[in-house]
């Protein structure tokens, strides 16, 4: 299964975390609490974890050709929440 990892600095992990699940409840299985979350997208899977300085999340899918839309509406969605700060997406392979 394809899997990409992005380790996203940023004080308001918790906040994005929350928002983005919250965002996707309606249309896709979501569980989370203020440190871990995962949505079921029909592209793929997310898992999110904050801490105080970093949203960890990783994307996985079935689907290869699918892993770089899934990061980028990942990102895409977080991005517009955190309007107010710079964020940067280093996506590397998972192990």
């Amino acid at each position: 299964m394809p899997t990409s990892r992005a380790d996203v600095a940023t004080e308001h992990a918790s906040r994005y975390l929350q928002q983005l699940c919250k965002h996707w409840a309606h249309k896709f299985p979501v569980e989370f609490d203020p440190t871990h979350g995962t949505i079921d997208l029909s592209l793929g899977r997310t898992v999110m974890d904050a801490d105080a300085a970093a949203l960890h999340i990783v994307v996985s899918t079935d689907e290869g050709g699918s892993l770089e839309r899934l990061e980028s509406v990942v990102a895409d969605h977080i991005k517009r929440f955190a309007f107010r700060e710079e964020l940067t997406f280093d996506w590397k392979p998972a192990a």
